[in-house]
């Protein structure tokens, strides 16, 4: 269905059309002329009447747009060849890798699941990376046999592959994942000897590795993976991890590895609430590419093809959640609470990092607040709050919210807690809006339980 919004108008000031993550709202975020929030050209209160809520919505311009953002960066800053692969891992579908494959990109997964998500989306197995601390046999195969390569990430990765690659057959490609002594997490910027961290070969054991690997028929080395951190605001990190990779790289050629790719892995920030100022794309991939090349000039290395790996960046925030407005309960000089439609189960984030959200009213974006509340969700769980001490307009039963950059992490960690069915997905664009993911239901939640013949006596 296609709806014509008239008179337009923009709802986010400053909004930055060439780097995405920088805004608060999708790119096509607008006002009708009632002043009620649109999307895509699309009414969010009427996709809420429409498709129910809670509702996923994506918009399909900012992620297209966000996509050529960083392949175009990548093209206009670095000289050699590069690709960004889509971390899956933070929003897996269909449609994500059908759209992020039609605009050039590759995909990292990190399981089963997401390589057959992406495959069957239509992502090429040549552009995708396998990722994992515990790859199982058939995540391996599934990748060796659809020329995906494998982000190898221990001993135990590279025991399983010698056992199971016919060592007379065609090589597995492998990239070789090790910590950098280098973590950051959005200011915090820690240098190290050795991370205390689940994934990668600690620094001290690459060159063993890398020699370990020579002359061994069933592995082809094509690359090297670092990964630095998460919602990353500084840029100084990237730049001492391109000098740490160089020297593993001029290490592995030396020994006569055929290394093309280094990947540096993702982690840029994006703006969740208005004090957040997250570096933009072309800066940041500036700054990836400008310290790439001074350190391979500086060992006299041939430049690899320049890989990252965006996701959050990517998909965070053309993403908006639909809830609608529930019961509330006022403690008298205490607190007031506003319980909507969803909660923990479709945005896990609040209750397990603490993370911070933007919203409005979706009707009324542009109403005064007169009241602080915390909005929660209907989880029986006292920690389900999806934003605490939250100025709002007063709102009433059925009055829809939308929150806001919830694109990443929110349908991909999504749960059943109490056997609640996840929510339905739609994709807008020039007035349309595709169903992407259907609803649950409750009949849905049943499929997989057996109830042993035993039990069937007592009914």
């Amino acid at each position: 269905m296609t709806q014509t919004i008239t008179n337009a108008r923009p709802y986010e000031a400053d909004l930055d059309p060439e780097s995405p993550n920088r805004n608060l709202t999708p790119l096509t975020t607008s006002l009708d002329a009632d002043d009620r929030l649109v999307v895509g050209d699309c009414l969010l209160s009427d996709l809420a009447q429409r498709y129910g809520t809670p509702l996923y919505v994506l918009d399909e311009t900012t992620l297209r747009c966000t996509c050529r953002a960083y392949r175009d960066a990548l093209k206009r800053h670095y000289p050699g060849p590069s690709l960004p692969i889509y971390a899956s891992k933070a929003n897996s579908s269909l449609v994500m890798s059908s759209l992020v494959a039609s605009e050039g990109l590759g995909l990292d997964a990190v399981s089963a699941g997401e390589l057959l998500t992406a495959l069957r989306g239509g992502m090429p197995g040549d552009r995708m990376v396998l990722h994992g601390n515990n790859k199982s046999d058939e995540e391996l195969l599934l990748a060796y046999n659809n020329n995906v390569t494998v982000v190898v990430d221990n001993q135990h990765d590279l025991d399983r592959l010698s056992a199971l690659i016919p060592h007379d057959g065609a090589p597995v490609r492998l990239m070789l994942r090790f910590t950098p002594g280098i973590e950051c997490h959005t200011h915090e910027y820690i240098r190290t000897g050795h991370l205390d961290s689940k994934f990668g070969f600690d620094p001290d054991q690459v060159e063993p590795v890398l020699r370990g690997l020579v002359g061994q028929s069933w592995a082809k080395l094509t690359g090297l993976h670092a990964h630095i951190g998460s919602q990353i605001f500084e840029l100084e990190p990237h730049r001492d991890l391109a000098a740490v990779m160089a020297d593993a790289l001029k290490l592995a050629r030396d020994l006569g590895h055929p290394v093309e790719d280094l990947n540096v892995g993702g982690g840029l920030g994006i703006r969740y609430v208005k004090s957040d100022d997250p570096p933009s794309i072309d800066r940041w991939v500036q700054v990836v590419a400008e310290a790439v090349i001074a350190a391979c000039q500086a060992r006299s290395l041939d430049l690899p093809r320049l890989m990252c790996e965006p996701g959050r960046s990517l998909v965070a925030t053309a993403g908006v959640t639909l809830y609608t407005v529930g019961s509330r309960k006022t403690i008298p000089g205490v607190r007031t609470y506003v319980a909507i439609d969803g909660g923990m189960s479709d945005n896990p984030r609040p209750i397990t990092y603490q993370s911070l959200y933007t919203c409005c009213v979706a009707d009324r974006p542009l109403a005064e607040t007169d009241e602080t509340v915390n909005l929660v969700g209907k989880h029986c769980e006292s920690g389900d709050v999806l934003l605490k001490d939250l100025p709002l307009p007063s709102t009433t039963s059925g009055d829809v919210i939308a929150v806001f950059a919830t694109g990443a992490y929110n349908a991909s960690m999504s749960s059943n807690y109490n056997r609640i069915p996840r929510p339905a997905a739609v994709l807008v664009h020039d007035g349309a809006a595709e169903l992407v993911q259907k609803r649950e239901q409750p009949d849905d939640l049943l499929r997989y339980d057996v109830l042993p013949q035993r039990f069937h006596k007592v009914r």
